[in-house]
């Protein structure tokens, strides 16, 4: 019978450990043999793997970086970061509004530069506008004299002549009323010029009818009207300023244009006790279809002593000299009312 016997009676293997070598002075075991199955062979190594590669537990090798992302054009990769989004809008930003003020600057530096080169003072030396004028045009034009003309505002009326007389209640004034070929008024009168008077007593008849072609008819006229000229307390006018200002109106309104100016009488005087300046001239002037040339023309301006002034206007056209005196006669006659 076979004795059975222990694996552990079997005698202790000696271990017999070797000193390990330096790196320099380790024997070189030589290629790998591949392992022929019989024991005490060496081991064989698979095909196609190195030898000494060993598998061993823990943690993966790190990943591969990741590809360049191209974004926006630019190679940094920086597209979904929003943190560099972010700065680059703020560039864009803080560009954007220095552009606008240096824009800002050249405006106004040439706004400066233009003002100073047109207007005194510049751009940022103009005083503060005051209050509108609501003072009447004449008023704003011939403000009052500083100082008070020789002939007062003393009242003291003349005595009205005998005889028709035509009466001007609302500019104040009388003054003689003369027969055929004249007739009363049968419509306003309105100058074109700065002042815009309306004359709506007077005389008036026709020199030349249709003159034109166009039913226009030329006339000779006597007419009456008033101007605000003062403000409130205001009583003293400049009747000479006031008086240049009516004759140039007159000019524009209701002659042709181009006409000249032949200066006959420019004096002060007292009308039915009141403080007067009249004006005496004669306009030349051509035009198609007109057989007068020329115009005795006559202004009486009268203070009052109210916030308005009184004016008389005569007009006696070249083709009807016989009527002349009427410039003189007319003025001379004028009465307060």
């Amino acid at each position: 019978m076979t004795e059975q016997r222990s694996p552990w009676a079997e005698p202790d293997t000696h271990t017999v450990i070797e000193p390990v070598l330096p790196a320099s002075t380790a024997p070189n075991p030589g290629p790998a043999q591949p392992f022929d199955g019989r024991p005490g062979g060496s081991a064989r190594v698979a095909p196609q793997y190195n030898s000494g590669r060993v598998s061993r537990f823990g943690a993966p090798p790190p990943p591969p970086p990741p590809p360049d992302v191209l974004s926006n054009g630019r190679g940094d990769g920086d597209g979904d970061d929003p943190v560099k989004r972010n700065q680059r809008i703020l560039k864009w930003l803080g560009g954007g509004a220095i552009l606008v003020v240096a824009i800002g600057l050249i405006v106004i530096l040439v706004s400066v530069l233009t003002n100073n080169a047109t207007t005194p003072g510049g751009l940022f030396n103009r005083q503060a506008e005051g209050p509108s004028d609501t003072r009447p045009e004449l008023a704003r034009r011939c403000p009052p004299p500083s100082i008070p003309p020789d002939n007062p505002n003393n009242g003291g009326g003349a005595e009205v002549p005998p005889g028709p007389r035509t009466t001007d209640s609302e500019s104040g004034i009388s003054y003689k009323q003369y027969g055929a070929p004249w007739r009363p008024l049968l419509q306003n009168w309105r100058d074109q010029g700065e002042l815009k008077i309306t004359y709506r007593q007077g005389q008036d008849f026709v020199t030349e009818p249709d003159y034109d072609g166009n039913g226009n008819d030329y006339h000779a006229t006597i007419l009456s009207g008033h101007v605000p000229a003062a403000v409130n307390d205001g009583m003293v006018l400049d009747l000479h300023c006031v008086g240049d200002q009516i004759a140039a109106d007159v000019r524009v309104s209701f002659y042709p244009k181009g006409n000249q100016l032949e200066q006959l009488e420019a004096k002060d005087l007292t009308l039915g006790g009141r403080p007067a300046r009249l004006l005496k001239f004669r306009l030349h002037f051509n035009q198609a279809g007109l057989n007068a040339k020329s115009e005795l023309v006559s202004i009486a301006l009268v203070d009052l002593g109210k916030p308005e002034a009184a004016i008389l206007y005569v007009s006696i056209p070249d083709t009807h000299r016989q009527y002349d005196y009427v410039a003189d006669e007319a003025p001379e006659s004028i009465r307060p009312v």
